[in-house]
């Protein structure tokens, strides 16, 4: 049965992202894993499904429709399949937000039939080898020149950094000026003085390519700054709560389908005689996790619906994030005690989970980033 919060159009939608799932990712992402990317076709095969830029209008090859649940239903189905690889959530729920909002015309015809047709891979850059949570503190900057800006700085931990075909890059255009003097400008692959560094090895998510990123007095041209000089901080303040939706509802998708999968492994497997779930420190597990579980995406549901009406607060996103997160931590990680040695082997999804999931509670803004902003609204 689905969920209350979904229509029979959202569930077929669904289906054709199983099907697309089963078709183009699930059988290549053993080698994409092995890879450290996956190939430029599942971007391309993406586009022609009609799944990057969903809300993005009809005259750019986009979807138009702006009903984030289709973007929630996607994410859900690739972390029930357990593939991480094609970063599309980075380039649908992040980056399509600041290009939709803030792209010009002229940059929308430049850039956004490429971004829909998948022929354009998005990234966003904030992380610096120095400053990660705190966004005040990055060192890139932007000095203009004539009709350029002139970039100069580094990022690490770039989703989708090695296959970008366009980079949002945050940096400061006044150094001066504190959180006013930040702006976004898009880099694109080619300008000379970009260069991208190692593709990075990670303890999970292995075919979800991530680098480090160098600006050498890359001569960025003034009709690449998106939206208006100065006003980064605030873009990234305020896009920052659909990307830890987008985190928290991902999160919630993979702790259910961590524990079905556990679930129907304790009804099968066998120890002394019985199943493994028929002991009670195991079915008192199992029933804790349920709860959790049950509690979250009660909340879960409840922000997606808040989110389409505007109505989702910045401290709301970050309750879900932090909760979502960590449970999917702890969650996977009792799973895999349960499934015991066969829970350590990455030929199982749940060893694969394992590797996958720890991640969650950092990107996006840690766990302790969440607190802060949740302590803050209670004005203490």
């Amino acid at each position: 049965m689905g969920r209350e919060i979904f229509t029979e159009e959202h569930e077929a939608f669904r289906e054709m992202v199983r099907s697309f799932i089963d078709k183009e990712i699930a059988p290549f992402h053993q080698q994409w894993e092995k890879d450290g990317v996956v190939s430029r076709d599942v971007w391309l095969a993406a586009g022609r499904q009609g799944l990057l830029g969903i809300d993005f209008d009809e005259e750019y090859g986009g979807g138009g429709n702006d009903d984030y649940r289709y973007y929630v239903i996607f994410n859900e189905e690739l972390a029930k399949a357990g593939v991480h690889g094609p970063g599309f959530a980075v380039h649908n729920d992040i980056n399509g937000g600041y290009l939709r909002q803030l792209a010009n015309e002229e940059q929308r015809r430049r850039w956004f039939p490429g971004y829909c047709s998948g022929e354009i891979i998005t990234g966003i850059a904030m992380t610096e080898p120095a400053a990660g949570s705190d966004l005040q503190g990055i060192k890139t900057t932007a000095r203009r020149d004539g009709d350029d800006y002139v970039l100069n700085g580094s990022k690490t931990f770039i989703s989708n950094g090695i296959l970008a075909d366009l980079v949002i890059v945050v940096a400061k255009t006044d150094p001066a000026a504190g959180a006013k003097g930040v702006s976004l400008l898009v880099v694109e692959r080619g300008m000379r003085g970009f260069d991208r560094g190692r593709n990075l090895d990670k303890v999970g998510m292995h075919a979800q390519d991530t680098a480090e990123l160098f600006f050498d007095n890359v001569r960025v041209p003034k009709e690449n700054l998106l939206g208006e000089e100065g006003m980064g901080f605030i873009y990234l303040m305020t896009n920052l709560a659909r990307e830890r939706l987008s985190i928290g509802a991902t999160a919630m998708a993979a702790a259910e389908s961590a524990f079905e999968q556990t679930l129907e492994y304790c009804k099968t497997r066998e120890a002394f005689g019985r199943p493994i779930g028929k002991f009670q420190h195991n079915r008192f597990t199992l029933a804790e996790m349920k709860t959790e579980l049950t509690v979250a995406r009660s909340f879960t549901d409840q922000c997606i619906v808040k989110d389409g009406r505007a109505e989702l607060s910045i401290e709301e996103a970050a309750m879900l994030k932090y909760w979502n997160t960590e449970m999917l931590k702890t969650v996977v990680d009792r799973c895999v005690q349960l499934y015991g040695g066969y829970g350590y082997m990455t030929e199982y999804p749940i060893g694969r989970a394992y590797q996958d999931v720890r991640i969650q509670t950092i990107f996006g803004g840690t766990t302790e980033i969440m607190k802060e902003i949740i302590g803050r609204s209670l004005g203490v």
